[in-house]
């Protein structure tokens, strides 16, 4: 009994890897960029840690001041030095600015360089 080698034929197995290669980037071209960015959640952060005092304005045109303690998908709470604490509903927010700059940033300024 002869026994026969049979060897794959190397141009078929090239062809199909480079069309597997080939499918492969065109799912990549595809993907959507995210949709979140994560940059909301790192300005309301940056805030709380240096408690900068900020400004409210809702749609309204009502403007209220305090520091942000903390936040979620939907709202934020603002505390108040003269007046009760709020939860605040970032749906009816028209913008936000800040009111001064944290302590450690004017501490920074008057040292002369």
């Amino acid at each position: 009994m002869n026994r026969r080698l049979i060897r794959p034929n190397l141009a078929e197995i090239r062809d199909s890897r480079e069309r597997e290669k080939e499918r492969h980037e065109s799912d990549k071209r595809k993907m959507h960029p995210p949709y979140d960015t994560h940059a909301e959640n790192y300005y309301y952060l940056k805030q709380m840690n240096k408690k900068t005092k900020m400004a409210v304005a809702f749609a309204d045109g009502q403007v209220i001041e305090g520091y942000i303690e903390w936040y979620d998908r939907n709202c934020f709470k603002l505390n108040r030095d003269d007046a009760p604490n709020l939860l605040v509903y970032k749906a009816n927010i028209k913008y936000l600015y800040k009111t001064e700059e944290p302590k450690e940033e004017e501490d920074l300024k008057k040292k002369p360089r």
